[in-house]
């Protein structure tokens, strides 16, 4: 499999992972000046904004520790413009998610991974 299509499969399993959990998806691959956002989704109360990492196997690290301060501040800014771009307010209760996406097919999610 090349990058491209690596991706897309780390995002699928996300996608079919988190929707078993009860997630409804918004959104995915949110683009803007300022970043990414790989998966939108609510979760409860919650507008979630989730980075999703892959990896062959554990050896390496977890996929989580690839999700350093460079990344954070610009997943935190496209979200913020998502926010301002689809009109939620500053009530609207919001959280970072990691979802790592294994070779052999385990997913794991780290609910609320880091902060605004």
């Amino acid at each position: 499999m090349n990058k491209r299509q690596v991706g897309n499969y780390g995002e699928e399993r996300a996608v079919w992972f988190l929707t078993r959990k009860g997630y409804q998806i918004l959104g995915r691959n949110y683009r803007c000046r300022q970043g990414e956002v790989d998966i939108i989704a609510k979760d409860g109360p919650y507008l979630v904004f989730i980075e999703v990492k892959y990896r062959k196997s554990g050896r390496c690290g977890d996929p989580a520790e690839a999700v350093g301060g460079t990344k954070q501040k610009r997943l935190y800014q496209a979200a913020r413009h998502y926010l301002c771009r689809h009109g939620y307010g500053e009530e609207q209760p919001c959280r970072f998610d990691v979802v790592a996406v294994y070779g052999d097919g385990q997913v794991r999610c780290m609910e609320d991974a880091f902060g605004w």
